[in-house]
């Protein structure tokens, strides 16, 4: 019995290991930091909407300011990264501190994407239309670090093997194909499928979204294709994307900064 637990647990992934008896499942830093981004970002929202909502007071929750200034909690998020890479670098932590500080690594990751809007227009965007980004950006990194919990090796073999040659192929093409999504206007199916060959696959394969570099450049003397892809990306298709958005992480105002 000891023997077949044994193998049991030297053929899980290297990125997960788990105990066999009563020591239970021990989780490896991939997924502390994945655990820490999830729960930072919905606490993160919470609050916020708690705030926007004005009951923030009662809650005892309330904007951070410093000599007048709205201070973000991008600005924390920023200096956690900053701090735990550091250590990460400097002392190179093993076992437990190494579980730890990529828990706190997770918790400055999901306080920094959950303004990426922000710094990405240098505005106070968080609860515009253009804040949705936001949403996008934090569902790329959870996907991107949910998928590396296995311990994912993009590369196999070794060097000048057959193996090797064959993963460095499937990369260059899986690589291709994500740049195609990227010009067809899919930016969200276009980085996820750096880690999830089949969502660049499908993205690639599919209309372009109207407007974008491809449906430009591929669609302007195919008036056929491009009322279909006008049809596939209509209005309707936006709103239920932004439903699921907004459910997350609440609706947007156009009544400027918080």
């Amino acid at each position: 019995m000891r023997a077949h637990a044994a193998d049991t647990v030297s053929s899980l992934p290297s990125g997960m290991k788990i105990t066999v008896g009563a020591g239970g499942a021990s989780l490896r830093p991939m997924m502390w930091m994945f655990l820490a981004i999830l729960i930072t970002f919905l606490t993160a929202r919470t609050a916020t909407r708690v705030i926007r909502s004005g009951s923030g007071a009662r809650a005892g929750l309330g904007n951070v300011r410093i000599a007048g200034n709205h201070i973000h909690h991008q600005v924390f998020g920023i200096l956690i990264i900053i701090g735990t890479g550091i250590i990460l670098v400097s002392e190179m932590p093993r076992g437990a501190a190494l579980d730890a500080a990529a828990a706190v690594f997770g918790v400055g990751v999901g306080l920094t994407v959950d303004e990426f809007a922000l710094w990405l227009h240098l505005d106070d965007v968080y609860w515009t239309s253009q804040g949705r980004k936001s949403v996008d950006a934090m569902f790329c990194v959870l996907v991107i670090t949910g998928t590396l919990i296995g311990g994912a090796s993009l590369v196999t073999g070794r060097v000048g093997t057959t193996a090797w040659w064959s993963s460095v192929s499937v990369i260059a093409v899986n690589l291709l194909l994500c740049v195609i999504c990227l010009l067809k206007g899919k930016i969200v199916t276009g980085v996820v499928g750096i880690f999830i060959g089949v969502a660049a696959l499908v993205g690639a394969i599919r209309l372009a979204k109207p407007g974008s570099w491809w449906a430009a450049h591929r669609y302007a003397s195919r008036p056929v294709r491009a009322g279909r892809a006008a049809r596939r990306y209509d209005q309707r298709y936006e709103e239920r994307w932004n439903r699921l958005r907004d459910l997350v992480a609440g609706a947007p105002s156009e009544e400027g900064p918080r």
